[in-house]
């Protein structure tokens, strides 16, 4: 069970993820949450550094679809600017958000990545609904109040799995 809260990949920022890579390996689509992975949590709009990589990940023939456990109005407001698909109030864990963007775009679980900050929400999901995950370092170190709760029971799951030799990097969480 401790298994389902390891992700396939840990990477500083969705900066340093290699789309070269998830090319060779056949992969189309990608899933990523919003809040804190992409920009912080309480910045409404895209940076522009942000808004460059999602340009270029599209231009590398990339779908991109935001899966976020927040609101419409604060998802729908930061994605529509930048063109990019969502699903709001996607109550992560639970699989379902992520099976539907994968059908959104046309894609195979096999040819989608899902991206996200969080242990508990994004990598579990991403794992029980079966793709390959990727977790990020949070882009803050301020979190909402369901985040902080969240951070106190991810640590005691990180350090699970780094005590059993799962984890091979050093976490600046």
């Amino acid at each position: 069970m401790i298994k389902q809260f390891m992700p396939n990949e840990y990477l500083p920022s969705v900066f340093d993820l290699n789309l070269e890579d998830l090319s060779e390996r056949r992969i189309k689509g990608i899933i990523t949450d919003l809040d804190n992975t992409l920009v912080e949590w309480d910045r409404p709009e895209a940076t522009p550094e942000l808004l460059d990589w999602m340009y270029f990940v599209k231009q590398q023939g990339f779908h991109v679809t935001i899966v976020s456990n927040n609101s419409r109005e604060r998802v729908s407001s930061f994605s529509e600017p930048t063109g990019i698909q969502f699903i709001h109030s996607a109550k992560k864990p639970m699989g379902h958000a992520f099976r539907k963007a994968c059908r959104n775009m046309g894609l195979k679980k096999s040819e989608v990545v899902v991206i996200g900050d969080q242990v508990l929400t994004d990598v579990f999901g991403g794992n029980r609904a079966g793709f390959y995950t990727v977790l990020v370092v949070p882009v803050s170190k301020n979190d909402g109040l369901w985040t902080k709760i969240n951070r106190g029971v991810e640590r005691l799951v990180l350090r699970r799995l780094k005590e059993k030799g799962l984890i091979q990097w050093e976490e600046s969480r």
